[in-house]
């Protein structure tokens, strides 16, 4: 059975240090998918704009700096209150985004009671669709046998 655990929040778009401007975001974890969180904007467009990573660099970027590359974060204090940075990169473009981290660590402590770290391989079903593949079907029997029985017989002798 799968679990949704979804958060809305509004998030900050950081133009400049001067200047930001709110963006409501939703965060969703999908036990089906265990070890990604999925992060939705709603920016004003037809479509939002989905974002998809590592579920292990949220949690450890609410502590730490962490990340390379496409997605980077990272704990720090902006006029004294505690929030977390999410710095995005793509073809299309760079964000940086504000998050409060309270109700960051609050959703991702949420996210890690459903499904406690190192137990995410378990969710995936790998071992039941394993033994699905190979288990042999009443058909196989025939790819099973032997095609060209072997032959006793002696050559001349008929």
């Amino acid at each position: 059975m799968q679990h949704i655990v979804e958060r809305e929040l509004e998030l900050k778009l950081v133009l400049s240090p001067e200047r930001s401007v709110p963006v409501p975001a939703r965060l969703s974890y999908l036990t089906d998918d265990p070890y990604a969180v999925h992060i939705t904007f709603h920016i004003g467009s037809e479509t939002p704009v989905h974002w998809t990573f590592a579920r292990e660099l949220l949690v450890e970027g609410v502590f730490r700096p962490c990340g390379h590359g496409d997605v980077r974060i990272w704990p720090t204090k902006v006029d004294d209150r505690s929030v977390i940075l999410v710095a995005l990169t793509s073809p299309d473009g760079n964000a940086l985004l504000e998050v409060p981290s309270v109700a960051v660590a609050a959703w991702v402590e949420r996210t890690l009671r459903v499904v406690p770290p190192g137990s995410e391989n378990t969710m995936l079903g790998l071992d039941a669709a394993l033994a699905e593949l190979l288990t042999p079907l009443p058909a196989d029997d025939l790819w099973l046998s032997d095609p060209w029985p072997s032959d006793d017989s002696q050559d001349g002798e008929a």
